[in-house]
């Protein structure tokens, strides 16, 4: 079996989050969504599950952090600094908030970090192995 990661976030509002998370890219897959959980799809191996409350509260008996924390910060790369861009403007008008961190930019690496509408935290990034620094 090929390894995989499933990334378990909580949201207050699945259909909003559902939303939210196609807008920047992602797609449902409907054999692991009902009216608790959506299974979002970055690739092959990637998969964001948002589980409603009352769902993440039967896995966990943790609290939910506030909107304000940062739990994780999650690191997707993309093929571009135009798609780095492109992600975090989507985010900013789905929903979300866009630079909730300063913009970095490398030269070889260029990232731009945003929020779901739920406050957790995702860094889009790219990155030119070429150009890495040799020393």
């Amino acid at each position: 079996m090929t390894r995989m990661i499933f990334v378990n976030l909580p949201v207050a509002d699945l259909a909003a989050s559902m939303a939210f998370y196609e807008a920047l890219g992602f797609t449902n897959n409907p054999q692991f969504t009902d009216d608790t959980a959506a299974c979002m799809v970055w690739s092959e191996t990637i998969n964001v599950m948002l589980l409603t409350h009352d769902k993440w509260r039967t896995f966990t008996s943790r609290p939910i952090p506030p909107k304000t924390s940062s739990e994780v910060l999650l690191a997707i790369s993309l093929d571009s600094r135009d798609a780095v861009d492109a992600m975090n403007e989507a985010a900013a008008t789905h929903g979300g908030a866009a630079d909730i961190n300063p913009k970095q930019d490398l030269g070889f690496m260029y990232n731009r970090n945003l929020a779901d509408p739920d406050g957790h935290v995702w860094e889009a990034m790219w990155m030119d192995m070429a150009a890495f620094p040799k020393d």
